[in-house]
């Protein structure tokens, strides 16, 4: 196993309103994937080399959360920059970037559709 995550979904009730919010934040893409009664949208990922990957669904079923589960996404080179983006896109900054010593820095947000959802960086 190379990753202990393989991939993520993390559930929305306004699809666009969530494909907006992380584009903005994380300034990346998400290719719609939608399926028969589900809007499915997947962040960019090395597909080639099987990289880790996730997307956001709308469907009966998914009701986003800021309880249990919490996925770690990727902030970039420096967490600050997409944490400053946060706010502008409808979201909201729940613990500030933090120093994990070695491990880089973390910080939570809440999204549009009331996820909580951790970023990432080494600085």
């Amino acid at each position: 196993m190379t990753n202990a995550i393989s991939w993520f979904e993390i559930p929305v009730k306004n699809f666009e309103r969530a494909k907006s919010f992380y584009m903005k934040v994380l300034d990346t893409t998400i290719k719609d994937a939608h399926m028969a009664e589900m809007k499915y949208g997947m962040f960019a990922y090395d597909e080639d080399n099987n990289g880790v990957g996730g997307g956001l669904v709308e469907m009966e079923g998914y009701t986003p959360s800021n309880q249990g589960v919490v996925v770690y996404l990727n902030g970039g080179d420096d967490l600050s920059v997409p944490l400053a983006r946060v706010e502008s896109a409808g979201g909201a900054v729940v613990m500030p970037k933090t120093d994990i010593g070695e491990n880089g820095f973390m910080a939570q947000i809440l999204d549009t559709e009331g996820n909580k959802v951790a970023l990432h960086s080494w600085s």
